[in-house]
């Protein structure tokens, strides 16, 4: 049997901030992560836009809980993607989502997880499938079972 092969992905605000708070299909992206079954990648934009989130009074979260989520479950098995850059917009309607796509871009993503229609209308970004949070589980559920 051949090494196992890490899926590398990105995940957008909403789907990770889900998963770090609740339960439910974004809970499971979550621990494949804790699990290293995926590797996550960010980058300094995607992080703090992750805070800014995590920080909305709806969550109630204490600066101490931000830093655990971020310094203790996220950070420590993520990988960093530098260098990005951006010359055009690639998502007109919401420019704001076209750090995921640069990161999923220049770290080689395997999958980009979202549920933000921008996103998953695509498909497919520069080859890196972008997919809803059901679909990755699924697809993932399916390639941890071929790797038995």
């Amino acid at each position: 049997m051949g090494k196992k092969k890490i899926i590398r992905i990105v995940v957008d605000t909403n789907v990770i901030v889900s998963g770090l708070l609740f339960d439910g299909i974004p809970g499971k992206i979550i621990e494949a992560f804790k699990r290293n079954d995926v590797q996550l990648l960010i980058t300094s934009d995607i992080v703090n836009e992750y805070i800014k989130v995590l920080s909305y009074p709806k969550f109630e979260l204490t600066e101490d809980d931000i830093n655990y989520l971020l310094y203790r479950i996220l950070l420590p098995r993520s990988k960093i993607v530098s260098n990005v850059t951006q010359e055009d917009v690639i998502i007109a309607q919401d420019p704001s989502d076209d750090k995921f796509l640069l990161c999923s871009s220049e770290g080689m993503a395997d999958y980009l997880i979202s549920g933000d229609t921008h996103l998953t209308s695509l498909g497919k970004f520069q080859g890196t499938i972008i997919v809803t949070p059901a679909e990755f589980i699924k697809k993932l559920g399916s390639y941890n079972a071929r790797m038995l």
